[in-house]
């Protein structure tokens, strides 16, 4: 029998991951796609190493920065509480950084297609930057809104490197779907690995299906 707590797990901490980037990405990606700041490449690139970079040397560095033994881990832990290694805070914070990109870049491209004359025309109506930001450019920009979240939510469904190395493999706490197949596999137990497997494909490719479908107005020219 199928156990439901890597899944519920899973979810859990993808949900938490794309609720706090998006928290965070908006203002970031609004940022990069209009200032002409000499910093901008360095935080640009920044935010895209983890398209690039191995997960299991970020997730390595990771670890190294959060352990007990290291100056800024033990100060986390004696100052704060917070224990990042092995912990499903930890795993929430692996996949911010890890997930950052796929969030960010679409909101990005989004900001930079508005016509300024959209802004402008706000500010010239008297309202704020937040005002302009939440009931004009991001109503306008729906499309790229939605692809962010959609691959956000999936890319951390679908990690292993990073969660493992940060993580580890702690039943209920950091044993998510993608460590639970790796398990099963081990294991010989190929069903078991199937069925969590299915479960992952199923439901990333319906939320990608459900993107395309949207993004390409297929589902707008059906209601016509």
């Amino acid at each position: 029998m199928i156990d439901w707590e890597p899944l519920v797990l899973t979810f859990k901490l993808a949900a938490t991951t794309t609720v706090v980037l998006l928290i965070i990405a908006v203002p970031l990606a609004r940022w990069l796609a209009y200032t002409r700041s000499r910093i901008r490449p360095i935080l640009e690139t920044l935010v895209s190493m983890p398209l690039v970079l191995p997960p299991t040397v970020l997730g390595f560095y990771l670890l190294i920065a959060f352990s007990p033994s290291n100056a800024f881990g033990g100060w986390l832990q004696d100052w704060l509480g917070l224990r990042l290694i092995f912990s499903f805070e930890g795993l929430v914070l692996a996949s911010l950084i890890y997930s950052m990109p796929f969030m960010v870049h679409p909101l990005q491209s989004g900001f930079a297609s508005l016509s300024p004359s959209l802004q402008e025309a706000a500010y010239v109506l008297g309202k704020s930057k937040t005002a302009t930001l939440f009931k004009v450019l991001l109503p306008n920009m729906k499309s790229s809104l939605l692809s962010a979240v959609v691959l956000a939510f999936a890319h951390t469904i679908g990690e292993f490197g990073v969660v493992l190395m940060i993580g580890g493999n702690i039943p209920g706490q950091t044993r998510v779907a993608s460590i639970a197949i790796y398990d099963e596999v081990e294991a010989l137990n190929y069903a078991a690995a199937n069925t969590y497997a299915l479960i992952l494909f199923v439901l990333t490719f319906i939320m990608l299906l459900g993107v395309y479908l949207f993004n390409g107005g297929y589902l707008q020219r059906l209601r016509q």
